[in-house]
């Protein structure tokens, strides 16, 4: 068990933190106002976060952690360039000294100070702290109640793995205008892994759900049972699996998580830094067709309750619908402040942190594509031969160039029109321009990730949310595990 020690918001103030600490807003504006003069723009980012973390594995409690932190981050950006200071302490005494460090990059300004962000009165999630209820003991037994069900659901099930993870994070972002931004966000997430066996062989499976919200939507036995079920069902799966064949072939995948395909090989072109400094597969072709007409693929911060969702992004701009291809035209990118300022567009509610000891950057929010018009059942039974990949793993995606790989964790060969054996190892190898550009059928289911994704970028993780609908690639590589 770990616990990091740092002064909690009370009940009275929990979106307040300046307050919390004692600091006047009107003394944090000045301040704020001083380090940034004659800035281009930016903004002190205050943050308290609560996190919890259990663990159950192979029959008992293997880890119990908890944890509070606070801090703050200065940023002053002037033209292409950013400095940025973070203390880990809410102070007046560390404000003055974060804003002394930040002097160093005003050189270039051009002495014009943005505009502060729209406000919003919407609220896409609760801001109740997940991590009280259900309390301690109560996971405990939940945890063990999983492990019980899952390795009585299958004589098959050898090990089993279950965490649930909970965190309760309040932001505020003073401008130098005196403009203050608040946000209470919570997130929890439940996680199951089972190893199946048969024989000499063991297999894996892994299902999660979660959101902005309690752990009351997660914890019924209604709702942890079918994520248990999920699970096993993978790994028995898997278990009948035969090495996935290699080659070029036409290529289905399911709805929902498959999306992480779309995010990565897709959705980091199209966030504005790359774009910006043309290191984008995308760069220079809005307006241009980028994909197959029909194919329409959006960033949604404003879905609520979403992992991915933020009623205002760590700017304090509110989330948006930002539309990026649209019947197969770029017509988008994601955007922050800095990047969106200096490409003459405006920003889409994207930059996002990690937390106060990092620096904001275009970031995707619940991205996904929209429905087409094919019955998955149609599209299915346009390919005489191909794989049908209903869920990935990890993956690597090279920007410049769009060149994707990705590991399959559910497979199986298409046959005729139908969907016919389990296979492993399958890699889907390819690039995202060209893929979008294969895509002759998309279907009209399109679903949403159960509420598990977290994405990186230049070191900092932040939750994401994906989804697609059934979707037809053309010709596209498959690496495989059997033997010539």
């Amino acid at each position: 068990m770990s616990k990091q020690t740092a002064q909690a918001p009370n009940a009275a103030s929990e979106a307040n933190l300046l307050e919390a600490n004692g600091i006047a807003a009107e003394t944090a504006a000045r301040l704020v106002g001083e380090a940034l003069a004659g800035a281009d723009d930016g903004e002190l980012f205050i943050e308290y976060r609560q996190s919890e973390s259990l663990s159950f594995d192979n029959g008992r409690l293997k880890a119990a952690n908890f944890d509070t932190s606070q801090g703050v981050g200065l940023r002053a950006v002037a033209g292409e360039s950013a400095g940025y200071a973070h203390a880990s302490e809410i102070s007046i005494g560390a404000i003055k000294r974060l804003g002394e460090a930040v002097q160093v990059v005003k050189a270039g300004h051009s002495g014009n100070l943005a505009a502060a962000p729209a406000r919003t009165n919407t609220h896409l999630y609760a801001n109740a702290n997940p991590i009280g209820a259900p309390d301690f003991a109560a996971k405990v037994k939940l945890l063990e109640e999983i492990d019980a069900y899952a390795r009585g659901a299958s004589d098959k099930v050898r090990q089993v793995t279950a965490s649930l993870v909970g965190s309760w994070q309040v932001v505020e972002i003073v401008r130098a205008d005196g403009a203050i931004y608040r946000d209470v966000r919570p997130l929890v997430r439940l996680n199951v892994a089972v190893v199946a066996g048969q024989g000499d062989r063991q297999e894996t499976g892994s299902y999660g759900t979660g959101g902005r919200q309690g752990f009351a939507d997660f914890v019924t036995p209604a709702a942890w049972r079918g994520i248990v079920d999920e699970a096993i069902r993978q790994a028995e799966v898997n278990l009948e699996a035969a090495p996935a064949p290699a080659g070029e072939t036409d290529v289905v995948l399911g709805p929902g998580w498959p999306g992480i395909l779309l995010h990565e090989a897709v959705g980091h072109g199209l966030e504005g830094d790359f774009n910006r400094r043309g290191e984008s597969a995308f760069a220079g072709l809005m307006g241009e067709q980028v994909a197959s007409p029909g194919i329409t693929v959006v960033d949604d911060g404003t879905i609520a309750d979403r992992r991915g969702s933020l009623t205002i992004d760590d700017e304090g701009t509110p989330s948006a619908n930002t539309v990026l291809i649209e019947d197969g035209r770029l017509v988008g990118y994601m955007q922050d402040r800095q990047n969106a300022r200096l490409m003459g567009m405006a920003p889409t509610g994207n930059g996002r942190r990690e937390s106060y000891a990092h620096i904001p950057m275009p970031r995707m929010t619940n991205t996904y594509m929209l429905s087409g018009k094919h019955a998955p059942d149609e599209i299915l039974a346009s390919v005489k031969q191909g794989l049908y990949a209903a869920s990935f793993g990890g993956g690597q995606v090279d920007i410049t160039s769009g060149k994707f790989v990705f590991q399959c964790t559910e497979a199986y060969l298409i046959e005729d029109g139908r969907i016919t054996r389990p296979v492993k190892g399958a890699m889907i190898i390819g690039n995202g321009p060209d893929a979008l550009r294969r895509v002759p059928m998309i279907g009209n289911d399109m679903e949403l990730d159960p509420g598990i994704g977290t994405c990186g970028k230049n070191g900092q993780g932040v939750p994401v949310g994906v989804g697609q609908p059934t979707l037809r690639i053309d010709k596209i590589t498959v690496g495989g595990t059997q033997a010539a």
